[in-house]
């Protein structure tokens, strides 16, 4: 029986279509939505649904839709003749899926969970499976694919507390929601016993680890690669990637400490947000530091302290060029984002006291001797100093290959999951 709460939920959202609309136009006015694709937030989907079985992958955001790709690549080896929908709900992730998802993949902007957007969405592509990843739970899709009996797979579950604590105020929508997935794979054993705490059961969930920590490198453009190194001669940058605001700050105020030390060496700094790049060079200029800007086309010479690499797609280019790379949203509370994403690319990882969104990885990499936390800038400093030594980042960077490598086996795992339930649902 449906819950009387979702059932609420549902019956609102069919005649929130008006107020829907009205809030991705204010969306798109701050960037946050593609006023070119805007239909698909509302279902209208802007592509043809291909002949055949349709396997459907959905991805929130960036680093859960980069850790798919491999396993996309996996899948599609093994089942020819099927293609795949990949769904996402930001524009940075649509932007990065638009350059690397392989041959025989759609990709598409996610519904609003809305009861009109969602029977659209589904009436027109018709999934014959719908594999969601992390923690994605929506009441009013999960109910639909029920009704329609499209098999439902999560997998890289992961929940954090704050996501526990808040459907426990709903446990009965909560409980409806978790039981639609036939199957779950949990990223930890925390995640697990979070799932079950909210009412799946326990022969459904396995845990895996995360796809992230198995995940394809980032790509690097090697001709690039070529031509900072010459630029950057015998300099040994470091790397600020994916920084918040009040993280910037800290970085900056450190990289002075460093260079009183080391003198000559340069910092990349690399914004989550690449349209604060602009803002944050002239802020920086204005302070007294040698700066250039990707965006404006402008060039890292002998004297520039700070390089504002404010572009999307190149996140593996700058951790390839740097020997040490601090991961942003640690610093402040954003709760962190993906250390292997260095490791795998032979940088040392720092970061700071805010890591729940990547608690277990962090622990795995600091037991390995590949991570050091930091709190503010003098201890970020000193961290850099002791890191930068060849040796050190030698080590560090080793330690944080090891674990990786072992992560591959991570994603033969979930493969080795879906491939029969795949084959199951689409005979």
């Amino acid at each position: 029986m449906t819950p009387l709460l979702t059932r609420a939920y549902i019956a609102g959202g069919r005649f929130a279509e008006g107020t829907a609309r009205r809030m991705l136009t204010r969306r798109v006015a701050k960037g946050k939505e593609d006023p070119d694709r805007i239909e698909e937030r509302l279902g209208h989907a802007s592509a043809p649904r291909p002949e055949g079985p349709l396997v459907w992958f959905h991805a929130a955001s960036v680093g859960e839709s980069v850790s798919l790709l491999e396993l996309l690549r996996r899948l599609l080896d093994d089942l020819p003749g099927h293609s795949f929908l990949v769904t996402t709900g930001t524009v940075s992730s649509a932007e990065i899926m638009a350059r690397r998802l392989p041959p025989g993949t759609i990709h598409q902007y996610a519904p609003l969970d809305i009861d009109p957007a969602v029977n659209r969405f589904l009436d027109h592509w018709r999934p014959d499976i719908a594999i969601r990843t992390e923690s994605e739970f929506w009441p009013c899709l999960l109910h639909r694919l029920s009704l329609r009996g499209i098999p439902t797979h999560l997998i890289n579950a992961r929940l954090s507390e704050r996501s526990v604590t808040r459907w426990r105020w709903a446990p009965q929508m909560a409980r409806a929601m978790i039981r639609v997935f036939d199957g779950i794979l949990a990223q930890d054993d925390q995640t697990a016993h979070h799932l079950h705490a909210l009412g799946a059961d326990r022969d459904r969930i396995a845990v895996t680890g995360t796809l992230k920590e198995g995940a394809a490198p980032l790509p690097v453009d090697e001709d690039a690669r070529r031509w900072f190194v010459e630029r950057y001669e015998a300099r040994q940058p470091w790397c600020a990637a994916s920084t918040h605001p009040g993280e910037e700050e800290i970085a900056v105020q450190a990289h002075r400490i460093v260079r009183r030390h080391l003198p000559g060496t340069p910092l990349i700094l690399v914004p989550r947000h690449p349209d604060r790049g602009p803002d944050l060079a002239d802020l920086f200029a204005a302070e007294g530091c040698h700066t250039a800007c990707r965006s404006r086309g402008e060039a890292p010479g002998p004297d520039t302290d700070i390089y504002v690499a404010d572009t999307l797609g190149e996140l593996g280019l700058w951790y390839r060029l740097s020997a040490v790379s601090l991961v942003g949203g640690s610093l402040v509370p954003i709760g962190g984002h993906n250390p292997y994403e260095p490791a795998v690319l032979g940088s040392a990882i720092l970061h700071g006291p805010h890591v729940e969104n990547f608690r277990d990885a962090y622990a795995r990499l600091h037991s390995a001797g590949a991570a050091v936390e930091v709190r503010d800038a003098e201890s970020l400093a000193k961290a850099l100093i002791d890191c930068m030594r060849p040796e050190r980042a030698a080590a560090m960077a080793t330690a944080g290959w090891d674990i990786c490598s072992a992560g591959a086996e991570t994603t033969d795992r979930v493969v080795g999951y879906l491939l029969p339930k795949i084959k199951d649902a689409t005979g």
